[in-house]
């Protein structure tokens, strides 16, 4: 156990409460004051909300603390969903809440018992005074912590604001599930979240987009105003019953996040460290656990500082994935004005899995027959997961929502496929997906990415890429294979990517021209800006790639716009500084990509479909940000696109991307409800159950997944026998049959007791 004998605590919400309860109680010799700026009985809000892994965790750690809890939770299973006067119903959620004037009052009193001394109506003493004098500092202050402004040189704090304000508010009875009311009214969209916390009284949250505050006049109104006109709005939801308030205030959710959580020992604690929306019911909870986790690391570690280090690297994943969730969860929220004209029961299911911690498979699980009824009205035949419904794009119907994606394989010969890509193509086919895409196969010799790319721009890649389409459309019949065309641009004449990706070639290296001259990296050649006359020949270098693709074969084009190569850098503004008619507008970057879209599709094959994959955002200040994506999306729909390949960045390499589960779909989702145009999702998608909810929630059309296939080429039929679905979906092939159920296993379990010797 750490030497932590004297500990000052700064805050006196309930992740401060609970740490200096917790280290009080594995130590009662430690010195433990906790200093709080307000009164005992000051807090926002009015209603908590834990989930029963957290009060597991309190239970282990403090019998007592956890009994005093169960006395008091408010416990209920349902969510309702009110939209457009039909309310849907979903069961087997488990929600356990109780007041939060009550929880602070229980961790109170446990703090008093064990011998804290509570120092309330305080201010805290200067904090560096506080890390000389004591063993360990903990900041619990808040979310507009003192301690973290006065350390941000170390602690670097980012903190985003958000488009939507809400009101606290509190209703004198108890909803009977939790509720979510939509209210479409002559300004805007507005949503009520509401949930029960005692017998008598429910939390009500009351939130819209910032014009639409303004534009109902809740920008002029005083607080009670503002409570008395929520409450006329929703009244269909309280019942015509009154709001009532507690100095509440209309405010904008914000963010916060912190690179560091500790200095020397001084430790961020709850919402000083991080926040998350209240739409997924969190701060409490992830306080709550910030204390459990603190207090175990300080017992295990030997010091102090070791211990906030071990702290940090357990609760720091945690909670950045909780993050994920809640921005996806506010996002959607935000963006609440997209989905209100999906079908009734398809907008309760994408409300219920906005923040991606729902899925169909355990939506399933807690309530199948609201699950079942989205999957009727979405059209899934009984016993059809949403992944095998069949998509038509054009005069191509696929038989499933499965694309493999493209992906780099650097195997070519003087860019003709070989082997290696007839046996990677054929096996991934074979494996059930829908769609089989090529990786990106380049335009000319110029336009590779590396010696090791795939082309298209002579008679012998032609043929061997119609071996490959042959093989598809003979042995694994209903599959589509595509081709995606693409130039490099800046970003080519490399080594191939176990080599060193982006590293320019050792030797042989080829001129590289782009939109404008700038290089990819500092240590990347620097390309030729195109000229009109070089315009035109890239363009021909596409029509040419697009006829012979059509011989080949292929049953689909894709246009590649994205991660930086050629077309891709037009489009962005921190790629395209060019002063003439293809550079400067939206309008004008746009100019030359659909130039060669419009060229392609004129020689390709009208009953075949085309698509364009688009980075949705360059992940960069200045870059393509998500509205411009919805507009480069209409614009190619405009000219003929069937569906939109939505991926993300790789424009330029200083990209702070925000990495994690399905991470990219979210645009898609944007661009598929704004634009109005069928999507591909991609990135970091890697369950079936992933691929059903977003297909079922309406936020893409298809799914494209690459590396679960690198790993295993049948993951689409393996998916089928894992969800127990057999049908025109998923076409096991006649030499595969025997393998469509997952093969036996030995025994593990031990024979269960049969005699009990009696006594």
């Amino acid at each position: 156990m750490t030497a932590a004998r004297r500990v000052a605590v700064i805050g006196g919400g309930p992740g401060g409460l609970y740490t200096a309860a917790l280290l009080k109680r594995l130590d009662p010799a430690r010195e433990i004051t906790l200093w709080e700026r307000n009164a005992p009985d000051d807090t926002f809000g009015f209603g908590v909300v834990l989930s029963d892994e957290t009060l597991g965790g309190i239970e282990h750690a403090d019998p007592a603390v956890h009994r005093s809890l169960q006395r008091e939770f408010v416990r209920w299973d349902a969510i309702d969903v009110v939209h457009r006067g039909t309310r849907h119903t979903s069961g087997g959620h488990g929600f356990a809440a109780l007041g939060r004037h009550r929880l602070l009052r229980i961790l109170h009193e446990r703090c008093r018992e064990l011998g804290v001394d509570l120092r309330f109506r305080t201010p805290a003493p200067e904090t560096d005074r506080l890390m000389r004098e004591y063993d360990l500092v903990v900041a619990a202050d808040g979310v507009h912590s003192a301690v973290r402004t006065a350390h941000a040189d170390v602690f670097r704090p980012r903190i985003t604001g958000h488009r939507c304000r809400y009101i606290w508010l509190v209703a004198d009875f108890a909803f009977d599930a939790f509720r979510f009311e939509i209210a479409e009214t002559e300004h805007g969209v507005m949503q009520l979240h509401g949930y029960p916390y005692t017998a008598d009284a429910s939390t009500v949250i009351v939130e819209m987009r910032e014009e639409v505050w303004r534009a109902a006049g809740f920008d002029a109104l005083d607080e009670q105003g503002s409570v008395e006109r929520c409450a006329k709005i929703f009244a269909d939801a309280l019942g015509g019953r009154p709001l009532r308030s507690r100095d509440s205030a209309w405010t904008t959710f914000r963010t916060v996040v912190n690179e560091r959580w500790s200095h020397g020992n001084l430790v961020l604690l709850g919402d000083a460290a991080h926040t998350a929306h209240f739409s997924i019911g969190s701060g409490t909870k992830l306080a709550v656990e910030d204390a459990l986790a603190l207090t175990a690391c300080l017992t295990e570690q030997p010091t102090p500082e070791q211990a906030l280090t071990a702290y940090e690297q357990e609760r720091a994943p945690v909670v950045a994935s909780t993050q994920r969730a809640a921005r996806a969860s506010l996002e959607w929220f935000e963006n609440l004005a997209l989905y209100l004209d999906r079908p009734p029961r398809q907008f309760a299911f994408n409300l219920l899995t906005r923040s991606r911690r729902v899925t169909h498979g355990n939506l399933r699980l807690r309530d199948a027959a609201f699950t079942e009824s989205v999957e009727r009205e979405f059209g899934c035949p009984p016993g059809t997961p949403p992944m095998f419904t069949p998509f038509r794009l054009r005069g191509l119907t696929l038989r499933n929502r499965v694309v493999v994606s493209p992906m780099d394989m650097y195997s070519a010969v003087d860019g003709v496929p070989g082997d290696f890509h007839l046996v990677h193509l054929g096996a991934r086919a074979l494996g059930g997906a829908g769609l089989v895409m090529t990786e990106m196969v380049c335009v000319s010799p110029e336009g590779r990415i590396t010696p090791g790319c795939a082309g298209l721009w002579t008679g012998r890649q032609t043929e061997s890429w119609r071996r490959i389409t042959d093989f598809v459309h003979r042995q694994a019949p209903g599959t589509a294979i595509g081709v995606q065309l693409g130039h490099s641009g800046r970003k080519g004449s490399t080594r191939l990517m176990w080599e060193g990706m982006d590293e320019p070639l050792p030797e042989g290296n080829w001129p590289l021209v782009a939109a404008s001259p700038l290089p990819y990296t500092p240590r990347s050649q620097v390309p030729r800006q195109l000229t009109r006359a070089q315009l035109t020949d890239v363009r021909e270098q596409f029509t040419s790639a697009a006829w012979r693709a059509a011989r080949a074969g292929f049953d689909l084009l894709e246009l590649h716009c994205a991660h930086g190569y050629l077309l891709s850098g037009f489009l962005s503004p921190l790629t395209n500084h060019r002063t003439d008619a293809y550079g400067g507008s939206p309008d004008k970057r746009l100019r030359f990509p659909l130039e060669v879209f419009d060229a392609v599709r004129a020689v390709w094959p009208e009953e075949r479909p085309m698509t364009v994959r688009v980075s949705a955002t360059d992940w960069a200040e200045g870059g393509t940000g998500a509205e411009d994506a919805v507009a480069i999306a209409r614009a190619f729909a405009a000219h003929g696109a069937d569906a939109v390949d939505v991926s993300t960045g790789q424009v330029v390499a200083d990209e702070r991307p925000e990495f994690g589960r399905s991470y990219q779909t979210p645009f898609a989702d944007r661009i598929r409800n704004e634009a109005k145009v069928p999507v591909i999702a991609v990135g970091a998608i890697s369950s079936w159950d992933d691929v059903n909810s977003l297909i079922l929630a309406g936020r893409t059309d298809l799914c494209a997944l690459g590396r679960p296939h690198l790993y295993d080429p049948h993951w689409t039929l393996h998916a089928a026998a894992e969800q127990g679905y057999q049908g025109p979906g998923a076409v096991w092939p006649a030499p595969y049959r025997a393998g469509s159920r997952p093969p036996r296993t030995g025994r593990a379990d031990d024979p269960a007791p049969r005699v009990t010797p009696g006594g």
